[in-house]
Parts: C-alpha cells; structure tokens; sequence
C-alpha cells in the first residue's frame, strides 16, 4: 500500500514543480542580496535626468538674469 502511495505523488506533474520553485526563490534572495550594496548608492545619487533637469533650469536662470 505504501509504495502504491507513493507512485501517486511521484507520477503528479505539479512536484516537478517544487524544485523549480525552491531553486526560483533561492536564486531571486541570492540576487537582492548581491544588489543590496548598488541599489543603496544608486538610492543616495541623483539620476541622470535630475542631473540635466538642474543644469537646465541653472541655464534659464542666467538667461533670465541677463534679460
């Protein structure tokens, strides 16, 4: 009876899934932490786009100074 439980589970296609899953959620914690350092000096730096945004706006600044 008991070897006949087991080829039950072992036959269902959904526990082929389990170890994709673990390997899934260990691979994605393993990234987040290799990360972690990177996405904490980009959080602290200004972005490129800020950095234009700023150089714009000084430009128009003067522009209207000298107007």
């Amino acid at each position: 009876m008991r070897l006949i439980n087991q080829n039950v589970l072992m036959n269902n296609p959904l526990w082929m899934l389990l170890p994709w899953t673990i390997f899934a959620i260990a691979a994605g914690m393993k990234f987040w932490r290799l990360t972690a350092l990177f996405r904490k000096h980009l959080g602290n730096a200004t972005t490129g786009t800020d950095r234009f945004r700023q150089s714009l706006e000084r430009i128009w600044q003067k522009d209207e100074q000298r107007a």
